[in-house]
């Protein structure tokens, strides 16, 4: 124990040898103390300090006399000094310090080894009793700090860290019952101590989480396995917040002597990941319905009638937004009834809907709100239907949800040029909130919808006018003539349902000849059915008056200059023949030669002179036919030999080929013929033109 003097009187250092009387006893001992002495005023600068003080810094003693700690001391040092003297000289209470000193930093000045070093501060009084200053006592601490002081610092910090993390630390027994008690625990849970002992934890986990927790700590305690999980915490509010636990096993002796383990709240982050997950499906739901307006208009290009486009849209549609059943109804011409037209999207419970797919305007249902609102119409729940139309409906809400699958629906008008064409319904198996993306994104298909059916109906209109035009204007049925067997087909392009330019005809002469005739007019629809028309009336007319292939096609040459546009291509075949002897006259005004089929030879085609298509400036010239008995003769257009994955050469050779692996009883037969040529030839190819073929058969004279 060093005894220290609390004489008032500032010691001063003397150059002499020991005095025994006075102050020199004091003097001796505090200068000779192997530990660090020294006194400082209250204006904060040494008054004096001995020479183990002065060693311990690698110092001079008469560095120390009239200088403040922070010009001898390292500035670490210096500022720990001078809080604690200010501390010291305010409070008139000692203060300790424990720390690595390391060695002086003044230039030149020998450096000690740096160790652990005890600071201790106390105030000197004088004989008033008033603080005169502060004594300073420093101590080598050895290698290390004391074993309590370092345990204390250990367990403040780890206290600091744990709280600036908002983690919960708890300590159980190898059985998993918990043994200390948990402050933090306690803060959030608002669970008493003896709450929480035991397993009383537990009680303040969440009631769908808990089954999974008591199952898998009894497995990690069972297992000696860290147990990591993540659950919900009941907070002493009554709410929850999310904590994720780490619990490792402490082992001594080889076996689980505790378990330590923290729980973290991670509430902040899981709902900022939840937002994410949010925003993110969010994003997605209108990335895909983007997409899926941008494919239903890549797909509503393609679709010609009211049927495709009614099978795009309600197939888009109910696939966007995940409805159960969607469906287009029409309004009729009058405009006084709506027409489902896809009857598979409604169906509803009898009585909601009396008049099925077939319904007036005065039916209650949110396509015909719909339409009498130009509104989208939204009826989230039975209920909501009910509150609507306010009693309207023949069915209560409760029999509704009892009668049938569909428990919410949304209409929507079909609008065009502001007039309702009709209205978009789909319905869903359950109750459900139509979103404002979702409502923009259904308004915007219901446009396009409407675009679509008002182009698709006209399109038909157009296509029923010109098939029944151009139908007109074929053969009803060809004649029957004695010495040949005829048969014809024609096959407009199914894909598109466009009506194109192809004709034939066959008619009798004023001297008993035939003439047989096929042609092809460039170009789809009206147009190219009246240019056939035009053509086909004028050939006639030509015939009857010089039925020679050479006139007739100079005829025609006059007559296409006069009345049809430069740019329309129009080709013809042109036959004048006698059927008791086939022998005749042929012209060709830039069509397909002629398929020639004889007994006792290959199949080859006809090699005379094409010639130039109508309204082409050149002589038309004529050609002597013969079809001997037994013999047949295939006239047909560019549908049946051409395609998109073949070109005109290669079709011609794959008919003359075809033609050549015909059994040989189909050649007397030209009906079976012409299928058998269409079959072959059309297979496996889209056909996207029309195909017209004629054959006339010559029978043997046996």
């Amino acid at each position: 124990m060093l005894a220290v003097s609390t004489d008032t009187s500032v010691p001063k250092q003397r150059e002499g040898g020991l005095d025994a009387s006075g102050s020199a006893l004091p003097d001796a001992v505090l200068r000779e103390a192997p530990a660090g002495v020294g006194f400082i005023g209250t204006d904060m600068r040494f008054a004096w300090a001995n020479p183990a003080l002065a060693q311990l810094f690698g110092l001079e003693e008469t560095a120390f006399p009239g200088r403040a700690p922070g010009e001898v001391w390292p500035s670490v040092v210096a500022a720990r000094a001078e809080a604690a003297l200010r501390t010291v000289l305010a409070d008139g209470q000692p203060a300790t310090e424990t720390f690595a000193a390391p060695g002086s930093a003044e230039p030149g000045a020998a450096s000690a080894a740096a160790g652990p070093r005890v600071f201790s501060w106390f105030p000197v009084h004088d004989a008033e009793g008033k603080i005169g200053g502060a004594g300073l006592i420093v101590v080598e601490g050895g290698p290390g700090l004391a074993p309590e002081e370092a345990i204390r610092r250990s367990e403040e910090r780890y206290r600091a860290l744990v709280q600036g993390g908002a983690q919960v630390v708890w300590v159980a027994s190898p059985a998993g019952e918990m043994l200390e008690d948990s402050a933090e625990w306690r803060w959030i849970t608002g669970q008493s101590a003896a709450e929480f002992l035991g397993t009383g934890w537990l009680d303040s986990i969440h009631p769908e989480d808990r089954e999974r927790v008591e199952r898998d700590w009894r497995e990690s305690l069972r297992s000696g396995k860290i147990f990591e999980d993540r659950y919900r915490m009941r907070t002493k509010a009554g709410s929850y917040r999310h904590f994720d636990v780490r619990a490792v096993p402490i082992v001594r002796d080889g076996q689980i002597a505790e378990w330590v383990g923290s729980c973290t709240d991670v509430t902040s982050q899981r709902e900022a990941e939840e937002m994410r997950g949010r925003l993110t499906e969010q994003l997605s739901a209108a990335a895909l319905r983007t997409a899926r307006l941008q494919q239903a208009t890549s797909m509503l290009a393609e679709a010609l009638t009211v049927e495709q486009v009614v099978e795009v849209i309600t197939e888009v549609g109910r696939t966007a937004i995940g409805a159960l059943r969607s469906a287009v109804a029409l309004l009729d011409p009058d405009g006084l009834r709506l027409r489902v037209v896809n009857s598979g999207g409604v169906a509803a419970p009898r009585g909601l809907f009396p008049g099925g797919t077939d319904l007036t305007l005065d039916t209650p249902s949110v396509m015909t709100r719909a339409i009498a609102t130009r509104r989208p119409v939204l009826a989230e729940s039975p209920e909501e239907l009910e509150r609507q139309f306010q009693g309207e409906l023949n069915i209560d809400p409760a029999t509704l949800a009892e009668s049938g699958d569909e428990r919410s629906w949304v209409g929507l008008p079909l609008l065009a040029a502001g007039a309702p064409l009709g209205a978009l319904r789909f319905s869903f198996g359950r109750p459900r909130r139509i979103t404002e993306e979702e409502r923009v994104f259904l308004e915007a298909l219901a446009g396009q919808c409407a675009l679509a059916v008002e182009r698709a109906a006209m399109y038909e209109r157009e296509h029923t006018t010109a098939e029944t035009l151009q139908r007109s204007l074929l053969p009803d049925k060809l004649p029957t003539v004695s010495g040949l067997a005829l048969d014809a087909r024609y096959l407009p392009v199914a894909r598109n349902m466009e009506i194109g330019g192809d004709w034939y005809d066959v008619f009798k002469l004023p001297d008993r000849r035939l003439a047989v005739t096929v042609g092809d007019v460039m170009g789809k629809g009206l147009s190219a059915a009246a240019g056939m028309g035009r053509v086909r009336n004028a050939l006639r007319a030509l015939a009857l008056t010089d039925p020679r292939p050479a006139a007739v096609l100079a005829g025609l040459d006059r007559l296409f200059s006069a009345t049809e546009l430069e740019e329309q291509v129009t080709t013809v075949s042109y036959l004048v023949i006698d059927p008791e002897t086939g022998e005749g006259l042929a012209g060709n005004a830039g069509h397909l030669p002629v398929l020639l089929l004889d007994p006792d030879s290959p199949p080859r085609l006809d090699d005379s002179e094409a010639g130039t298509p109508l309204g082409w400036a050149s002589p038309r010239k004529q050609h002597p036919f013969r079809l001997p008995p037994g013999s047949t003769a295939v006239f047909y257009s560019d549908g049946l030999v051409e395609n998109r994955m073949r070109g005109l050469d290669a079709g011609l050779d794959e008919l003359v080929r075809v033609a050549a692996a015909a059994p040989a009883d189909l050649l007397s037969r030209p009906g079976l013929l012409l299928q058998y040529l269409l079959d072959r030839m059309l297979a496996g190819h889209e056909q996207d033109d029309d195909v017209t073929v004629l054959v006339m058969h010559v029978p043997g004279r046996g």
